[in-house]
């Protein structure tokens, strides 16, 4: 881009040359070929102009271009050495970890045949060995050489106390536990008791229930007949009387109703009633 700003400084745009008069009656005929010389010229000079500058942008371009190409190309070989420097730093890596674990596993191997050398050279001590551990890991054992210990080092009469101290601890824990299962008994059999009375009187309440919803339907039917005895008599005095016979039936049949649900609610708890 310096050289295309360079060459446009060193080649200026040339001027338009001053624009002609229009002729004028008069003139002569050379005057006009002059103009038109002229005009030539300066249309040369623009062409000329143009494809220079046209060139120097062709080559700025085709440097610029190159240069792009030279800077790819040398990043594209400095990722590829960098990379491959990598993968044989890992590959070394995981050489000598493989090679240290080769080591170590030989050395285990080793080391375990050593033991069942010694092992098979010593039967006595590794018979031993053996129970000691089998005395310290299983837990029967373990306990049974815990007890025998403490006979060792303790004397009868401690061991005594300290089994009479537990036994007492044992019974006090046991009639705890048969007060609680009295008193749970005896609030089972009370519960039991207050179910049983409970339903009882559910029944009883239902057949007394039964009995007034049976009151209430007579006293309907009767109503009933009454208003029929009402209808039989003038208007002007049994429209008192028929009212209050229907005030009444109306009552008897919402408490009827109000009973049956109490006797069904009681049916649903299995209560035969």
């Amino acid at each position: 881009m310096a050289t295309v700003a360079e060459s446009s400084e060193a080649n200026p745009i040339p001027p338009l040359p001053p624009p002609t008069p229009s002729p004028s009656e008069g003139h002569s005929s050379n005057n006009n070929n002059n103009s038109a010389k002229t005009l030539d010229e300066t249309t040369t000079l623009w062409v000329e102009y143009a494809v220079q500058q046209a060139q120097l942008y062709q080559k700025a371009i085709e440097e610029a271009l190159d240069s792009a190409l030279e800077v790819s190309r040398s990043r594209l070989s400095q990722i590829r050495s960098t990379s491959s420097a990598h993968f044989n730093q890992t590959i070394d890596s995981l050489q000598d970890l493989k090679s240290d674990y080769a080591t170590y596993e030989d050395l285990l191997v080793g080391k375990i045949k050593e033991g069942v050398v010694i092992a098979s050279s010593h039967p006595l001590i590794t018979g031993g060995v053996a129970a000691g551990l089998g005395l310290i890991v299983l837990q029967r054992p373990r306990r049974f050489l815990y007890y025998k210990t403490l006979r060792l080092f303790a004397s009868e009469e401690s061991l005594l106390s300290r089994a009479d101290s537990q036994v007492k601890e044992l019974r006090q824990s046991i009639d705890l536990l048969k007060a609680e299962s009295e008193k749970l008994e005896k609030r089972a059999l009370h519960g039991e008791e207050e179910l049983l009375r409970g339903r009882t009187k559910l029944r009883q309440a239902g057949k007394q229930i039964q009995g007034v919803i049976r009151s209430a339907y007579k006293i309907e039917r009767q109503a009933g007949g009454l208003k029929d005895i009402l209808g039989e008599l003038p208007r002007t005095q049994a429209s008192r009387f028929r009212s209050q016979v229907s005030k009444l039936a109306s009552e008897a049949k919402r408490e009827r109703t109000a009973l049956t649900k109490e006797v069904t609610k009681i049916s649903n708890y299995g209560i035969s009633v």
